[in-house]
């Protein structure tokens, strides 16, 4: 066990160096593109609110669906107008494994571009399911949605889900969720891949529960931690942003148990270019064509 942990730790310390997401020097030094090819989501999160559109600077938002045969001609396209990227990362604007597009499109692009890290954003869902599939498509770095551990905390953060064709509600929803996304982090640790965790910090809802999340998360084999402010809207336009001194606590307090990111630029899911620097998202998917409509599955 102490070797697989220092194997991990190493692997992530290399990761870290070139993943804008991982580590904070990469951040302000290297970029990512995301490729839009997810049109359809399992879950609906009370905060979420998927979209197509150019003006918005969040994740669920893209100018359209990118069809997986376009990769390889997008990130040539990319690399032409940001030279600094090192991530293809593919986060939506639905949930990355509620439809095959992603992973086939990781195969194209890993093909291609075997040196660019492969990085999936996912809710977690079917995680566990696909955790072998992603693997061999050369996906490296995972970063999994978990908003909370606690099946009555996490019914009052999703509305419903959709699992192996039927939809569930409440608690009973909020059980598969958890269960599968534990089982998923380790499925996919155990394969050594890096992930990472994400949970939006809601107040009054999982503020007080983020120590927990952390202490479960590390124990199923997460590596590091990022806590993003909720943005209020749609079921929970009514809960206002936590204040960074909120975001403070509960940074400090995962962090006596994981490691925590403080970079995170809420990109977009076709957000291009290094963080905090000039989007590059209108450049690369602006005028392309093959841009289809926004499925909301």
């Amino acid at each position: 066990m102490e070797n697989v942990d220092v194997n991990k730790n190493n692997n992530f310390a290399h990761l870290a160096k070139l993943h804008p997401c991982l580590g904070g020097e990469a951040n302000a030094n290297f970029g990512r593109v995301h490729l839009p090819v997810s049109p359809a989501c399992n879950i609906q999160c009370k905060f979420c609110k998927r979209d197509c559109n150019s003006d918005e600077d969040r994740p669920g938002v893209a100018n359209g669906i990118l069809a997986p045969q376009d990769a390889v001609a997008t990130i040539k396209k990319a690399l032409e107008l940001c030279p600094q990227i090192t991530v293809v990362g593919i986060a939506g604007p639905g949930d990355t494994l509620a439809t095959t597009q992603a992973i086939e499109t990781f195969k194209l692009v890993d093909a291609a571009y075997p040196e660019l890290i492969k990085c999936l954003s996912t809710n977690g869902l079917l995680l566990y399911r696909y955790a072998q599939d992603l693997y061999d498509a050369g996906v490296r770095t995972v970063t999994v949605t978990v908003n909370a551990v606690d099946p009555y905390i996490q019914s009052q953060i999703i509305s419903y889900i959709v699992y192996e064709g039927k939809k569930y509600y409440g608690e009973e929803a909020a059980k598969i969720l958890i269960t599968n996304q534990l089982k998923g982090i380790e499925a996919i640790t155990k394969l050594g891949v890096i992930v990472k965790i994400n949970s939006v910090l809601l107040p009054g809802i999982n503020d007080d529960h983020i120590e927990e999340i952390a202490q479960t998360v590390k124990a199923a084999g997460a590596t590091i931690y990022n806590i993003i402010p909720l943005i209020p809207q749609h079921d929970l336009s009514h809960i206002p942003a936590p204040t960074c001194e909120q975001l403070d606590k509960a940074r400090i307090l995962a962090e006596k148990h994981i490691g925590v990111f403080r970079h995170c630029k809420h990109c977009r899911a076709d957000a291009c270019g290094i963080p905090g620097k000039e989007d590059l998202s209108s450049k690369l998917y602006g005028t392309n064509k093959h841009l289809e409509t926004f499925s909301h599955g």
